[in-house]
């Protein structure tokens, strides 16, 4: 609830009328953003638009959430009498509301707080080297036309004063010229030939400020041009989680203003009568550099495309309130390789893709001074892929939109073709290829330089630098801000360099590409990213809240369990990633028997098992665990997650339930570091109530959606499975000084 934290700052200045008007009071009062600040801003609000009809189910998934959640709050959190009626009369107006109609407004809501809090900010900050290079460049601007305007009154005074020394000399006779006509004819000439003088002289002046106005605008934009540069890397590295604030109207605003002043540097140029051809020419190169960086892509595609799949993307163009009025302007997205993407250039007959609905006009937005072009329903048809090197695979050749324009300003009547690729993209043509093609995407984010040749990046990493990257990318994923930790990250380093047994700081050991999502783990039949990632999907679908509360220990290796469990009380717990399989996790514990200290783990629950039944019914079916690590219990540490037991109905059925239990250990050989008791389900099936099997042909619908349900619940050991019984596995000695270190 970051935003909202910066917003109870600004509100007790604002005035009042504008928080009303933020937040509509018969429909979303400000309460109810209060109670709901970590909520609201844990969703992500930004995808969703009217006209995007897809995201309806979604949008009604979020209504009916935050309904409950007001519910709950109402009823729970609030003592105040007028609030709590107002959050009751809240859910009263929003369960009318159409879904999208409420995204949409919350997304508007959460925009509109960022933009009072930049203004605050920028109101409040000191004035910045960059705006003060503006300002002084402004003043030189405004110096030029000063100087201009004093030239122009001398030289209309010179041209009298000539005029009136002209008239009388002509006037003359030789005769009538005396002392005093001879004296007030040479004061004159001296008057013309100090105003000529004083004119040359503030003609090179204008000159050199003149220079000196383009040289300062050179630097102005290039700053433009690198804080342009920046916001393009921040929104590159967003996609694993690194913050960025997507707020364009900053870079806008200094667009424009770069803008103006070029404009009046021209208009200065186009009034002096002396030939200065090369401030000319470098005004006009910087404008056209201008126009061209002004041109944005907002909305970035999905950087995973799937062929023959909808998707969206919105060019930007910041320079719009300069467009020419009356000339639509119509912008045309292609599909380009890597080396088209360096050339930002594309011959039709050397197209790699076919795009469809890949033309929009740019459309102005007059409340938001914005100039947008959206492609809502782009599509793929097919795509032509280059030939690959060695072991090189689909997932891994990266391709980018490539956006055109062609545009007229206002103050020009020529036309300029603007052109903007977009981030990297891996196309794909089945779901089956989106894990490794998201690895490419993720490489290439994390560790591509800002304004890099398209598309390099470096092979190897440092390890510091992966792990913040995996850190960042699994809470953006699981929508958490509860980090991985130290022992985490050490893990995951053990993992990846297949080094189990090495204690010390790997931070700077580096890390490959083929490391990454190449090679195959030991002992194992996927890559380390595979593992990672159906880690992070599994909590991102079924553990996140038992993550968030820190209830889940995560990546942990088994050496490690023992160090952490062997002084615990027996039936202390923790909950870790399974090690050998994708997407499970496992309980590990403690037990003492017959005096020796066991260490087990339970065979890992997968998301089909945790559709089933959740994970907190299971930890409170399980008798052998007691304590969460170190010496929480287990029911005050997961009580909230329990769910209800099944009640008896009208419906003329005894109920039944499943029940997790601790099978019986099985004396198997395991191939590798997880070492499983197996859990079952309770009660066994001929304890259900349903028919044996010699009454299956006999069975009515109810009976059998009974009998499937429970089949499906089953859970059955595969024999050719590596998982073998929990017992206490002989471990190379270790020096667990640096785990201590951690711990510490």
């Amino acid at each position: 609830m970051a935003q909202w934290s910066e917003m109870t700052i600004l509100l007790t200045g604002m005035h009042e009328n504008t928080v009303t008007n933020l937040y509509p009071p018969n429909l979303f009062p400000i309460e109810a953003r209060h109670y709901l600040a970590s909520w609201i801003e844990e969703q992500s609000w930004d995808d969703f638009s009217l006209e995007n009809t897809e995201q309806e189910a979604r949008a009604k998934a979020l209504l009916g959430q935050i309904l409950q959640l007001l519910q709950v709050v109402s009823q729970q959190n609030v003592s105040n009498i007028v609030e709590k009626m107002k959050l009751m009369q809240t859910c009263r107006s929003l369960v009318d509301k159409p879904a999208l109609e409420f995204a949409v407004m919350m997304k508007n809501i959460l925009w509109k707080e960022r933009i009072l809090i930049k203004e605050y900010k920028y109101k409040e900050c000191k004035t910045s080297p960059e705006e003060e290079a503006m300002n002084q460049l402004n003043e030189k601007v405004a110096q030029v036309q000063a100087l201009r305007k004093r030239i122009n009154t001398m030289q209309e005074e010179y041209n009298w004063d000539k005029q009136n020394f002209e008239i009388k000399k002509a006037s003359l006779t030789p005769n009538e010229v005396t002392k005093e006509t001879k004296k007030e004819l040479e004061s004159l000439v001296m008057k013309i030939k100090q105003a000529q003088f004083e004119m040359q002289r503030l003609s090179r002046e204008r000159f050199e400020v003149l220079k000196d106005c383009v040289d300062n605008l050179a630097r102005c934009q290039e700053e433009f041009f690198n804080k342009l540069t920046v916001w393009k890397s921040e929104q590159h590295k967003s996609l694993i989680g690194f913050p960025f604030m997507d707020d364009l109207s900053p870079l806008q605003t200094r667009a424009e203003q770069l803008f103006a002043v070029n404009s009046n540097l021209n208009q200065e140029v186009s009034l002096i009568p002396e030939h200065i051809q090369d401030i000319r020419e470098r005004l006009h190169k910087l404008l056209q550099l201008l126009l061209q960086s002004s041109f944005v892509v907002e909305r970035q595609p999905p950087q995973v495309i799937k062929t023959q799949s909808k998707f969206s993307a919105t060019v930007r163009y910041l320079l719009g309130e300069k467009l020419a009025p009356g000339k639509p302007v119509q912008v045309t997205a292609d599909i380009v390789n890597e080396q088209q993407a360096r050339s930002m250039t594309i011959e039709q007959s050397e197209n790699v893709g076919e795009l469809i609905n890949n033309t929009s006009v740019m459309d102005k937005n007059t409340a938001t001074r914005t100039t947008n072009a959206t492609f809502r329903n782009m599509s793929i048809k097919k795509i032509k892929r280059a030939d690959r090197k060695g072991a090189e695979s689909v997932t891994e050749e990266k391709f980018a939109l490539l956006f055109t324009a062609k545009i007229s300003i206002s103050t020009n009547d020529a036309f300029f073709v603007v052109k903007i690729i977009s981030q990297p993209v891996v196309v794909i043509v089945h779901g089956s290829q989106d894990n490794n093609a998201l690895a490419t995407i993720i490489w290439d984010s994390a560790f591509s330089e800002p304004d890099r040749l398209p598309f390099v990046v470096p092979d190897r990493v440092p390890w510091k630098m992966m792990v913040e990257t995996l850190d960042n990318k699994f809470c953006l994923d699981v929508q958490t801000n509860h980090h991985l930790n130290a022992f985490n990250k050490h893990f995951l380093a053990q993992k990846i360099f297949d080094r189990p047994d090495y204690a010390d700081d790997f931070s700077n050991m580096m890390v490959s590409w083929c490391q990454f999502n190449k090679e195959i783990l030991a002992q194992r039949n996927f890559t380390f990213w595979q593992w990672f990632e159906g880690a992070m999907d599994l909590t991102k679908k079924h553990l996140r809240p038992y993550w968030s509360d820190g209830l889940i220990f995560g990546f942990i290796g088994k050496q490690h369990i023992q160090h952490v469990l062997k002084q615990c009380t027996d039936g202390t717990f923790l909950l870790r990633f399974s090690d050998s399989e994708i997407g499970a996790i496992t309980i590990a514990y403690v037990t003492y028997e017959n005096g020796m200290t066991m260490f087990k783990n339970l065979q890992p629950f997968t998301k089909r098992d945790l559709e089933i039944r959740c994970l907190g019914d299971r930890i409170r079916d399980i008798n052998d665990i007691t304590y969460l690590y170190p010496n929480l219990s287990k029911n005050e540490a997961f009580k909230k997650f329990y769910t209800g037991r099944p009640q008896a109905t009208n419906s003329g059925y005894i109920p039944v339930s499943l029940q997790t239990k601790v099978g019986p250990e099985l004396e198997v050989p395991s191939t590798d570091d997880d070492n499983y008791s197996i859990p079952s389900l309770s009660p066994p099936l001929d304890d259900l109530g349903l028919p044996i099997v010699s009454e299956l042909t006999d069975m009515d619908s109810n009976s059998m959606e009974q009998f499937g349900e429970a089949m499906g619940a089953l859970q059955i050991p595969d024999s050719d499975s590596p998982n073998g019984a929990g017992f206490l596995e002989p471990n190379p000695p270790m020096d667990y000084e640096f785990f201590n270190h951690l711990a510490c």
